[in-house]
């Protein structure tokens, strides 16, 4: 049963050289975020790496002693650049194998597209003593290491292996949140939200501003896990707001 008081942690590892060259524009930060607060888990951190085997391998190792969970996009493919699986077999100290289960999935799927040729068989390698991630677009199923989920790029095949391992994580305490929106600079208010959230220990107050019909105006989104803290600190956030004569806006402008 999940821990409803411990905070659990997910770190996001985006592989590809057509990242960080500009040419693919990422979409899998949020969609993993998103979904990963459903399940009650925190994403606390992401990292893009090129397609380096060095690279790949410092991530993953760092990532895993620090969190919960540990996600990879990408890299997994049929191409010789397509080394996502390599790398993370040479950071757990296990060899690469071909998966049975994987193998008939993809004879089955390439049965009427001219077979599974030997770069689609790369499809089925997985660091030994690894399980599958179903893919019901492709077939190419994704990977699963323990605490470490392997996942394709593509941001639709993602979208539907993260739907396949939804209730399958173990999440602990919610993340709760209220927002309270002002006319006000950011700059103006840099002390009292300071105090403010010295004042609520469990409580993170972020500041998000924006700029319309030739005003300045900000955001600020208070986080928690404590329902009553939460509150607490909204309270005291609008009264401090009101005592310099700028009006908050619950639920944001």
């Amino acid at each position: 049963m999940a821990d409803s008081s411990r905070i659990y942690t997910a770190a996001l590892i985006v592989i590809g050289d057509e990242i960080l060259s500009g040419r693919t524009h990422d979409k899998n930060i949020a969609q993993i975020a998103s979904w990963l607060g459903v399940q009650n888990i925190r994403l606390v951190e992401a990292r893009v790496v090129a397609d380096v085997t060095e690279a790949i391998v410092e991530a993953v190792t760092a990532l895993r002693a620090r969190n919960d969970y540990v996600f990879t996009t990408g890299g997994i493919g049929p191409t010789h650049d397509d080394i996502t699986v390599d790398a993370i077999a040479e950071a757990l100290g296990v060899p690469v194998v071909v998966h049975p289960e994987a193998r008939e999935i993809l004879e089955r799927h390439y049965e009427t597209r001219g077979g599974v040729t030997e770069a689609r068989l790369r499809m089925a390698r997985v660091p030994e003593g690894a399980t599958l991630i179903p893919n019901r677009y492709t077939g190419a199923p994704g990977i699963r290491y323990d605490n470490l989920f392997i996942m394709a790029g593509v941001p639709q095949i993602t979208a539907g292996m993260l739907d396949a391992l939804s209730g399958q994580l173990e999440g602990g305490a919610a993340l709760l949140s209220e927002t309270l929106g002002c006319w006000v600079a950011e700059s103006a208010v840099a002390d009292l939200l300071r105090e403010t959230e010295k004042a609520h220990a469990s409580c993170q107050i972020g500041s998000y501003p924006f700029w319309r019909d030739g005003k300045t105006g900000a955001n600020f989104v208070i986080r928690s896990v404590d329902a009553e803290e939460l509150a607490a600190c909204t309270r005291a956030l609008a009264a401090g707001l009101a005592d310099m004569d700028k009006p908050v806006t619950m639920g944001g402008i």
